[in-house]
């Protein structure tokens, strides 16, 4: 169980990092591949907490492989397909339907499966 634990809260630090890296791009203006872009987003705050949270992130992960077998802390990653789905109701205001909801549940059950 402590697996599970730590694996949702680095899945938690995750979709965190994906939220806030939404809502920097929507406030980052036209996309482009230029060092301009670059260069206008540096100061853009959402990135940079969308960074923080990767990086807390990869430090859990960093553990999580060191202290546990990885064919069973790499399946915990999954985790943050459940968290996303909450994500798009909570902040993006997404309508999620029945069959989406039942592949959540399923994540879930693995993931506590594995995690015995």
């Amino acid at each position: 169980m402590r697996l599970l634990l730590i694996s949702v809260i680095q899945s938690v630090l995750l979709c965190g990092g994906q939220v806030l890296l939404k809502l920097a791009m929507q406030r980052a203006g036209a996309f482009s591949w230029s060092l301009d872009f670059l260069l206008r987003n540096l100061a853009n705050w959402w990135l940079l907490a969308c960074g923080i949270c990767y990086g807390a992130a990869t430090l859990l992960w960093l553990y999580i492989i060191k202290t546990f077998p990885f064919s069973m802390a790499y399946p915990m990653i999954s985790l943050s397909y459940v968290f996303g789905m909450f994500a798009a109701i909570l902040f993006f205001h997404e309508e999620v339907p029945l069959v989406r909801w039942i592949g959540v549940l399923l994540i879930m059950s693995g993931c506590v499966l594995i995690a015995k």
